[in-house]
């Protein structure tokens, strides 16, 4: 939790550009936009933030490491058996999927659309994100007692991804079924 003035003031930065980067994407958003939304001056936000490049990057690696908290909260809900593992996996993606206004795994858009810039700080935040995601998946399927849990695990985490960009574009929900049953016979195999 921010203590200081600055922290906090930092804090409502990243609030508003996640917020402005996931609904609008990077390019739509614009500098003027976030210092508003933030309720602070444009060059506040330059005393934080060099470029929208670094607040970008600042915004995925703050993004990166809400999600592992996340993750490790619920840590319980993802024990078990790899067929338990996966169905609890997939369950969790159609929830998620199924709230208002969701637009997507919002680190895995921003890299799409920061394709042509491979080394762009939010891409190397992006990269770090995903393989860390895929240790975690190689960890539960070996604790889980699934064999070449690792090589499973990259499988599975493209069914994941790829469930959840068709949803995005299709707004068909029952991708992340098919992804599970899919997933199932992978773990299985």
């Amino acid at each position: 939790m921010p203590r200081t003035s600055a922290e906090r003031t930092r804090r409502q930065i990243l609030d508003a550009a996640y917020e402005s980067f996931y609904q609008r994407g990077f390019a739509r958003s614009s500098v003027d936009e976030i210092a508003a939304m933030a309720k602070v001056t444009k060059r506040t936000l330059y005393n934080h933030f060099e470029s929208k490049d670094s607040l970008l990057a600042s915004v995925l690696e703050a993004q990166r490491e809400l999600s592992g908290s996340r993750i490790q909260k619920h840590q319980e809900r993802y024990s078990g058996n790899d067929q338990q593992f996966v169905s609890v996996l997939f369950e969790e993606l159609r929830k998620w999927s199924e709230k208002p206004r969701w637009a997507g795994a919002g680190i895995t858009r921003l890299a799409l659309e920061l394709a042509d810039l491979p080394g762009h700080p939010a891409r190397l935040v992006a990269r770090r994100h995903k393989s860390e995601v895929q240790e975690w998946l190689a960890h539960m399927l070996h604790k889980a007692g699934t064999r070449r849990a690792a090589v499973k695990a990259r499988e599975l985490q493209l069914l994941i991804e790829g469930a959840g960009v068709l949803m995005l574009i299709s707004g068909d929900r029952s991708y992340a079924d098919t992804a599970a049953i899919l997933a199932k016979r992978l773990v299985s195999a």
